[in-house]
């Protein structure tokens, strides 16, 4: 028997709740690892009084409206804020949050701005959430130091245009989210530095332009979405900078299948893995035809220079021509240093932590995107204010949507299966037994904590008679 208060004590630390150390009003703490969770209860500010020696704090579904330093404790690793209404973030908020190793700051739609040394330190996380905060754009730097980072979810905002080397520092960035955004070009340094990266998402957004040269460094590249922008034209040497590719989704973009499609045309007769429809807009003739489906003879015929204006056939041909000797030994050294990086860094790309199966289905049911339907991913499906689910992963195509392989026959699924993304469960896990994602009971108790109160309160009675 338990004697005293001492057997009470121990009882509720083996029911996983911390009263060593006080607790904000309204929320619930944890041991094991030590969390502090306040999920919709509308607070207006940071609780106060939240302990010091925390590791995970959960504040999503609030109305929190500022993030200044002294809000939270640096031994703080895991930190979830999305879903309040945070229009301001001090710059300092974050300084030297050496353990951080997850922070999401989505669905703050009213953000829109972040100093350029917001997350500078964060030498240790990997996950970072900023989609759908109303971001225009992305100041030089705000990346930097980030080499741990794994994820970057930066989807549903008004991005229209990313500096130069914005990137450069994610050696270990495997997922990066940029749909739903309203970028129109990717320059040649857009994504430079960017050498393991598995999955680039820049579906729904306004893009026009893609410089040959833009996908250079992404040679471990498996999925590239460009589907639903203003894309008329795609050089050949741009994709045939991706020996790693897949799963690539070019549909609903206005293709011109003119003389300059030749490139294209060619490099994707070639192409092993898993396409999707190009529908020709122009010329007249080949107006709602499949870009793939068409014979050489079937588009324009067109001079030498015009037909280098948009590529020469074979790809790497075209890029060899298109490059100086220094300039093609310059990329040489490149990729081999982002090669030597990966191994002094050993954070590879891993799936989501509630994603129980290490390695998801191949497409053609491309990354389905969880919220709304049965189909798994390596992404959380997350709840927004009122329940309502928010996008924060990837874009599934429509329904019922053709998927090509190169011969341009439909997906056979008796074909000898390729090879399965990269896809593991990460480093973080959840939070403990009893803290739920955002929803409308979030903040009930859990049953198990009723009945280990009632349980203390007998064997306080039992001591007392026993006395």
């Amino acid at each position: 028997m338990f004697r005293g208060s001492g057997g009470v004590e121990l009882l509720l630390v083996l029911c996983g709740l911390d009263f060593s150390s006080p607790c904000p009003r309204d929320c619930i703490c944890y041991t094991s690892p030590s969390t502090v969770s306040c999920q919709a209860h509308n607070f207006l500010s940071v609780p106060e009084e939240i302990p010091a020696q925390s590791e995970r704090v959960i504040l999503q579904n609030n109305k929190i409206q500022r993030l200044l330093r002294g809000h939270f404790s640096p031994t703080t690793a895991m930190l979830w804020l999305y879903s309040n209404n945070i229009s301001y973030i001090q710059a300092s908020t974050f300084h030297g949050f050496a353990r951080l190793e997850e922070l999401d700051l989505g669905d703050n739609r009213h953000l829109r701005a972040l100093a350029s040394d917001t997350f500078q330190g964060l030498g240790r996380l990997h996950a970072l959430h900023l989609y759908h905060c109303g971001l225009l754009s992305l100041p030089p730097g705000i990346f930097e130091g980030l080499s741990s980072l794994q994820y970057l979810y930066l989807q549903d905002n008004q991005l229209e245009f990313l500096e130069d080397d914005l990137f450069v520092d994610l050696l270990n960035l495997s997922h990066l989210f940029l749909h739903g955004n309203q970028l129109w070009s990717l320059h040649q340094n857009t994504f430079r530095g960017l050498g393991v990266l598995d999955r680039l998402l820049l579906h729904q957004n306004r893009l026009q332009w893609v410089h040959r040269l833009a996908f250079h460094d992404l040679g471990r590249l498996t999925t590239l979405y460009l589907f639903n922008n203003s894309l008329t034209e795609l050089s050949g040497a741009s994709l045939a900078l991706l020996p790693a590719l897949e799963y690539l989704r070019l549909n609903n973009n206005p293709w011109e299948c003119d003389c300059k499609a030749l490139p294209l045309w060619d490099w994707l007769r070639r192409f092993r893995g898993s396409t999707s429809v190009l529908e020709c807009v122009s010329p007249p003739e080949l107006q709602g035809r499949d870009l793939k489906g068409l014979r050489k003879e079937d588009l324009p015929s067109c001079s030498a220079g015009e037909a280098r204006g948009g590529g020469v056939v074979g790809g790497e041909a075209e890029l060899g021509e298109s490059l100086t000797k220094d300039e093609d030994h310059r990329l040489h050294r490149r990729n081999h240093k982002h090669r030597h990086n990966h191994h002094q860094h050993p954070h590879l790309p891993h799936g989501d932590q509630n994603n129980g199966d290490p390695s998801p289905s191949p497409l053609p049911l491309p990354l389905p995107r969880p919220p709304k339907g049965s189909h798994g991913n390596c992404s959380r499906s997350r709840k927004g204010k009122g329940g309502q689910g928010v996008q924060n992963e990837v874009q599934v195509m429509r329904e019922g949507e053709e998927d090509y392989t190169p011969g341009g026959d439909k997906y056979n699924p008796s074909a000898p299966p390729r090879r399965r993304n990269k896809c593991v469960p990460r480093t973080s896990v959840g939070p403990p037994s009893g803290v739920k994602r955002a929803n409308s009971n979030a903040a009930s108790r859990p049953a198990g904590t009723f009945l280990c109160f009632l349980l203390a309160v007998l064997l306080s009675l039992t001591a007392v008679i026993l006395r």
